[in-house]
């Protein structure tokens, strides 16, 4: 079993060889325009095209909380839009945050990276808008991706 690798960087240019993905949580009303996903947008137009398709095609589709969907942004690169927050604002209910949805996305992620020989890179997710807290998301990816021998590095951005 691997371990979380950390770094302070930005998990939009991901460090080292071979094939990654980045892994991201979106939410699922088909919001796209705070957090994490303005890096991805800076860099790169495709992820956030895809995931508003999919979800305005939502009724003939698998987009759902715990659903991910891989867009190829560059020959060895993927981004990984995995739909793990109800909403985005906290209310009555709690934070947005999906630790269920998390979870079975990130299981899909682990079968997209086993099947690229990828490694998987990404933010906090979950900790940022979503309102998630890391002790909660951190076994999480142990569990689905770095047990089943799948490199992961976390970027904490400066």
């Amino acid at each position: 079993m691997s371990e979380i690798r950390y770094v302070r960087g930005d998990a939009t240019a991901p460090q080292g060889k071979g094939v990654k993905v980045i892994a991201h949580v979106c939410n699922d009303i088909g919001g796209w325009g705070k957090g994490f996903v303005l890096a991805l947008s800076r860099r790169w137009s495709e992820p956030e095209a895809a995931y508003r398709r999919w979800h305005r095609q939502r009724a003939g589709n698998d987009f759902a909380l715990g659903a991910a969907q891989f867009v190829q942004v560059g020959p060895y690169l993927w981004v990984a839009n995995m739909v793990g927050q109800r909403g985005v604002r906290t209310g009555s209910k709690g934070v947005p945050v999906r630790y269920e949805a998390i979870d079975t996305a990130l299981a899909a992620v682990a079968g997209k990276a086993l099947e690229l020989s990828a490694s998987v890179h990404m933010p906090r997710i979950g900790c940022g808008l979503a309102g998630g807290t890391w002790s909660r998301i951190e076994p999480l990816i142990a569990a689905r991706l770095t047990a089943r021998g799948i490199d992961v590095t976390v970027y904490d951005h400066d």
